[in-house]
């Protein structure tokens, strides 16, 4: 089906893309590193509860921890091997969390799910939860809780935009992956119960755009090439014109958006049985020696992956996990691969800016470019006065996408981000102790 140009939506900012450093490379199978260590927290929501004990022997494919509630998702052993720890370790964000150790023992043991052949809706949803997919294109939310909303749907909507810069493992899904794509859509559309299927791509991508089009039962939007426009909020209007209110859900306005790899993966648990084991990363940035596009096992160590892509080329400024805009900035190498990792950048003194912030201006430009209409500079100053009711109110700091537009364009340099993050801690603890 010819694409046909999608809308303009409200604010976002143009961001060099530097896709340019690893779109062409094809996606690489890593080869087996020697040891895992996998996370128990796979998603949004609680972590798993582990299964196994220390010692026990497992196989690929093996469910080593089960969700805890509907918000979580099962865990599952990304290598052959034997258990040697369940312990705490540090992750990404700084806390301490809890992870199963596997030493691999190079066997190629696998312990798959049945296929399942012309499933009916209900098979697919859970086949979906057994799997434990989670949104792959960000937070990680459950995909079987996605795809069972409360209010009736009418549309299905793939999500190939990758707006963020320097990653390009959905843009090499897309082109080496179409049908598997496709198919895991279909599948999605038909536990939904609905036919109407669209994916969005953005205009940089035309080779992705061109592989969609030779479907018929899928229309194609092009989408100007803006960031953010991967946010659920922003592509759903340039797709469809529909609004989702703040608050609200894609599925208020008959909705559902699915990440391409996402949909990958719900087409390989179907008709192979194979759960959420692995992830597809970019691995970019001037201060590596080789980018690529590669294929890791959950819990593959982050210096296993550089080293693999032939170390530093020079001293990183800083190292990303996923991307510059939505990503984590890391102090060492030693954590590990998620389902929901996207990318892994060694960003260069050139790439990385590192300016000292200064007094607000009160020029407004972060207001000026919000995507989801909201007042940042309002969320730092109440936020750093420590009045956190008021950071909430006067910014609509939980209405946030934490797209990261306000801060790169702060001509201050002010930790915009750092403070929308801070105050909504803030408001989760409150919540937890019984508060507002």
């Amino acid at each position: 089906m010819k694409a046909v140009k999608g809308r303009f939506f409200f604010g976002g900012v143009h961001v060099p893309d530097m896709k340019a450093l690893s779109c062409n490379a094809p996606i690489e199978e890593l080869p087996e590193p020697p040891q895992v260590t996998i996370a128990m927290n796979q998603s949004l929501g609680k972590p798993a509860i582990p299964c196994v004990n220390v010692g026990d022997t497992v196989a690929k494919g093996q469910l080593i921890a089960k969700a805890d509630g509907a918000i979580s998702s099962n865990v599952f052993a990304s290598i052959s091997g034997k258990v040697s720890a369940i312990t705490s370790h540090e992750n990404e964000n700084g806390q301490m969390a809890q992870f199963i150790v596997i030493d691999g023992d190079g066997s190629g043991n696998t312990q798959y799910m049945p296929p399942l052949s012309d499933p009916s809706a209900e098979e697919i949803i859970q086949r979906v939860k057994d799997a434990g997919i989670v949104g792959l294109g960000g937070a990680g939310f459950p995909t079987a809780v996605k795809i069972q909303p409360r209010t009736p749907v009418d549309t299905f909507i793939i999500n190939g935009s990758e707006c963020e810069p320097y990653l390009t493992c959905d843009h090499r899904v897309m082109l080496e992956k179409t049908d598997e794509v496709v198919r895991g859509a279909r599948y999605l559309a038909k536990a939904l119960g609905v036919t109407n299927i669209m994916i969005g791509i953005e205009l940089n991508k035309p080779d992705c755009i061109a592989a969609f089009e030779k479907y018929d039962d899928i229309k194609v939007i092009a989408l100007r090439k803006i960031y953010p426009m991967g946010g659920e909020k922003q592509l759903i209007y340039s797709a469809t014109g529909r609004k989702v209110g703040l608050g609200k859900l894609p599925a208020d306005v008959g909705v559902v958006v699915n990440n391409v790899a996402t949909c990958m993966s719900v087409c390989e648990a179907i008709e192979l049985g194979k759960p959420d084991l692995d992830s597809i990363l970019t691995v970019s940035g001037q201060s590596v020696q080789r980018t690529a596009n590669v294929l890791a096992p959950v819990g593959t160590p982050v210096s296993y992956i550089v080293e693999y892509c032939g170390g530093e080329k020079s001293a990183p400024k800083k190292v990303l996990l996923g991307g510059p805009m939505t990503g984590i900035a890391i102090k060492s190498y030693d954590l590990f691969v998620k389902k929901t990792t996207s990318g892994i950048l060694l960003l260069s003194d050139k790439e990385a800016a590192a300016e000292e912030p200064t007094a607000c201006l009160n020029c407004g430009l972060c207001a000026d470019h919000c995507p989801m209409h909201l007042m940042p500079m309002n969320t730092a100053f109440y936020s750093a006065a420590g009045d956190i009711d008021k950071a909430v109110k006067m910014g609509g700091v939980m209405y946030c996408i934490e797209c990261g537009v306000c801060e790169y364009v702060c001509p201050a340099k002010r930790p915009l981000i750092q403070a929308i993050r801070k105050t909504k801690a803030a408001v989760r603890a409150q919540q937890k102790k019984g508060g507002k």
